[in-house]
């Protein structure tokens, strides 16, 4: 059997339990992601960066906490669930306690929430979606290292020095999670805070998030074992996340030049 270089690190995906509860890593990961990310938003609102009250805010991640789930769950249905049988309940599209999340589906839970919440409230939606933006890499880097933890979302083979041998695989393979974590996570994190720097127009940093996650996610795919159910969608090595993330860039790239002549306000 062939032997990586760096071994896995075989990390218990539960960190304990209460009673018939599992606290896992994955989840804890969410947890505090989504506590890091209230705390600077609740400070960019004391110096005025982000545009809104307190209490809107509250309200809003309760929200956005809705488009998450089901919008991952709704995107995962629609782009990646291949086997559709008819016996299959009503509710297939959202039971999200049956597994499977699309960061894509997830990315459009949220911006449809966000534009609902903000026409609501006539609040400004993309000052929020520019601060959103500024946050998210951190529940992105620690999503992915609750992947790695679990060893799921793994790599293609490979022979590079850090190569692993994942759970249930007898060959090494790609971290590719961990390629996921630091270029969507810590690097997009930078590359945002920089632009801000240069007092963008208001939507512009949403708009970069986009176009730098899809640049990241396209190129890490590439390492990344495609999805079994789907394998490669086109010319033997295009895969659906990229094909998403194509999208998305372009999304971004139109967003950032029709914001351009918005005043900066960020």
């Amino acid at each position: 059997m062939p032997v990586a270089l760096i071994p896995y690190p075989h990390i218990s995906p539960v960190i304990f339990h209460i009673g018939p509860l599992a606290i896992r890593w994955y989840g804890l990961a969410y947890l505090l992601g989504f506590l890091l990310s209230y705390m600077i938003l609740r400070r960019m609102i004391r110096r005025g960066t982000l545009r809104i009250s307190r209490q809107s805010l509250d309200d809003l991640l309760s929200w956005l906490a809705l488009g998450v789930i089901f919008g991952g769950r709704l995107g995962w249905w629609i782009f990646y669930h291949h086997n559709i049988h008819e016996q299959e309940p009503w509710y297939e599209p959202i039971a999200i306690w049956h597994g499977g999340m699309s960061f894509h589906g997830g990315l459009l839970g949220v911006a449809l929430v966000l534009f609902i919440f903000s026409r609501k409230r006539r609040l400004p939606a993309w000052n929020i979606a520019d601060c959103a933006a500024l946050v998210t890499p951190i529940g992105l880097f620690l999503g992915r290292l609750g992947n790695f933890v679990n060893g799921e979302l793994f790599g293609r083979p490979s022979t590079v020095p850090w190569a692993m041998i994942f759970p249930g695989e007898t060959i090494p393979r790609h971290p590719s999670q961990l390629y996921e974590a630091l270029l969507e996570g810590p690097t997009i994190m930078a590359i945002l805070w920089l632009i801000r720097r240069a007092h963008p127009r208001d939507g512009q940093i949403a708009a970069a998030f986009l176009i730098f996650y899809g640049c990241f996610r396209f190129l890490v795919e590439f390492t990344r074992e495609p999805d079994p159910q789907l394998g490669f969608i086109a010319f033997g090595w295009l895969t659906m996340g990229q094909i998403l993330s194509a999208v998305i860039v372009l999304i971004g790239v139109i967003l950032w030049l029709s914001r351009r002549r918005v005043s900066p306000k960020i």
